[in-house]
């Protein structure tokens, strides 16, 4: 009976370790299966490595072996050890989950994989135990089952990582495999390439410029945010495939190191590139802005010398990139450049004379190689999209489309998902959706957006920004600065995280009762709907993944 008791214990501790690998997987699964950046999510909080549910009930476990009676028998040791074996199991609440775990064939050999190296350890520990001089203490045996249940359970993220690295040379094989059809089907369409790369505003752009292309072309776009090497070859074999109504293929490129872009390059071979913006954003895996503009340059880099690159001149590292002479066509845009007095070497599509308001955006395009100007209105919000339209301008009429038809295509568009998204709620309050990601640019337009709702309270909803690296205090403290400016009210999700945004509030004069600080997005959707009324205003700016709220 005592060797089934073991046994079962051990099946107990084992069955909970595979469940805190599978509630793991998740969290390794958003990190996109790098295995350091998981490694250091995991480390940042003492909770999420050593649990103290499973500790304490070992503990105590062990404690009653010895001294619940003098004598314990085989019953009662089991029966404590069974217990303390379940409770030690009993997972935490998950709390808010934004994004669940998707069982994808790389995730199931990943967690299959991870299974068998905790069941190993399991395995080796046992017989270690059993190896030892212990059969004349009977505690002692249940006491180091327990133990190496123990173990087993915080070693999952271990087991996690191992089997992550074990699956690598099957993933690198279904990667080249995948890479080498996306690759057979660009070549079998033969689409016109179009890159698009930027610290922030590349999906934006992405879709004006679909939008205009299609007025006359047939332009296929990667999906939502699909901009990495793995996310454009599923686009690619997914939906390229023998299509060759297909005249231009649009692909959002994404970068978290150097290299990146250039790999995807390598794949699609554009024939023309646009630099959006470079701006603090993952510098805390880029290192610095310098990174950051090396990264994003990759793209010019991979076009041919007689392809066309296309440039923000507002923006210093762009401007820079303008300048270096390649590739022979260069295109730059410019929102702030007056076209009555322009420097040398000008851009040559300036917006000028924009306006603003809850119809959208106003302002007239001048193109200052053939002098033609054009008014152009959308009802796209953020004074940022002028730069993506004008980025998307300059591709469109390199490709043969009129400004006038341009400017006709644009009254069209809009807003991309979770971008500027206005939508009226049933009980009367307006949302204003730019949950996607923030970045200390786009708040102000964003900020902005929600001061031209003057009838009634103006809520701000954020959890501030992330991965801005040294400046991350500082530009938090300034987004609580310019909130107190456009706000009304402000709820800050997460207490520690938004310390700086509260700092930035209070010194700006932000009144205290106005100002609520909660943990979860939830509670902050309870709040306005239980406190605001009809013709009051909500904007939702920016939303962390689970690896930061959780």
């Amino acid at each position: 009976m005592t060797e089934l008791t073991l046994l079962l214990i051990s099946v107990i501790w084992l069955g909970g370790a595979l469940l805190r690998i599978i509630r793991q997987a998740r969290f390794y699964q958003i990190e996109e299966y790098m295995s350091l950046r998981y490694l250091r999510w995991l480390l940042e909080d003492r909770s999420r490595w050593l649990p103290t549910r499973p500790m304490f009930a070992w503990l105590i476990g062990s404690a009653l072996s010895f001294v619940l009676t003098e004598a314990p028998g085989s019953f009662m040791l089991g029966a404590i050890g069974i217990v303390s074996a379940g409770i030690a199991i009993i997972p935490p609440s998950e709390g808010e989950v934004k994004k669940g775990f998707r069982a994808t064939p790389r995730a199931k050999r990943m967690l299959g994989s991870a299974f068998v190296v905790a069941a190993l350890i399991l395995l080796v520990e046992l017989a270690i135990i059993r190896a030892l001089p212990l059969d004349s203490i009977e505690e002692a045996r249940f006491i180091g089952t327990g133990l190496v249940g123990l173990i087993v359970l915080l070693a999952a993220p271990l087991a996690l990582i191992v089997g992550n690295l074990l699956m690598s040379p099957v993933e690198a094989m279904f990667r080249r495999r995948f890479i080498h059809s996306a690759r057979r089907v660009l070549d079998d369409v033969q689409p016109v390439v179009v890159g698009i790369t930027g610290s922030y505003g590349k999906t934006s752009t992405k879709n004006v410029l679909a939008h205009i292309l299609n007025g006359r072309y047939r332009a296929y776009p990667t999906p939502k945010s699909y901009n990495t090497l793995m996310g454009l070859c599923i686009a690619i074999n997914n939906d390229l495939a023998d299509d060759h109504s297909i005249e231009y293929f649009i692909a959002e490129m994404g970068a978290y190191i150097p290299g990146e872009i250039e790999r995807i390059a390598d794949l699609t071979r554009p024939s023309i590139g646009v630099l959006v913006e470079i701006g603090p954003q993952h510098l805390e895996r880029f290192g610095g802005l310098d990174k950051v503009a090396v990264a994003k340059y990759e793209l010019i880099k991979a076009l041919p010398p007689d392809g066309v690159g296309i440039f923000n001149w507002d923006n210093a590292h762009i401007r820079a990139m303008y300048e270096r002479d390649y590739p022979q066509t260069r295109i730059a845009v410019s929102r702030e450049v007056d076209p009555g007095n322009l420097p040398q070497n000008a851009p040559r599509f300036i917006a000028s004379d924009i306006t603003e308001s809850l119809t959208g955006l106003r302002f007239t395009v001048t193109d200052t190689e053939t002098d033609e100007s054009e008014l152009f209105e959308t009802p796209l919000l953020g004074i940022h999209n002028v730069t993506n339209i004008l980025l998307a301008i300059a591709v469109a009429v390199h490709e043969k489309l009129s400004l006038r038809d341009v400017a006709r295509r644009v009254r069209g568009l809009q807003p991309a998902e979770s971008r500027l998204d206005r939508k009226t709620a049933p009980g009367g309050i307006t949302i204003i959706n730019d949950a996607y990601s923030a970045n200390p640019a786009g708040i102000v337009s964003a900020l902005r957006v929600l001061s031209l709702y003057d009838a009634g309270r103006r809520l701000l909803i954020t959890p501030g920004m992330v991965e801005l690296g040294d400046l991350m205090e500082a530009e938090n403290r300034r987004l609580g600065e310019l909130a107190a400016q456009h706000a009304t009210d402000v709820i800050l999700i997460g207490a520690k995280r938004t310390e700086p945004i509260r700092a930035g509030l209070l010194a700006a004069g932000f009144p205290a009762e106005h100002l609520h600080v909660m943990e979860t997005l939830a509670e902050s959707v309870a709040w306005y709907e239980q406190n605001l009324q009809p013709g009051d205003t909500v904007l939702f700016l920016n939303d962390l993944p689970d690896t930061y709220s959780s």
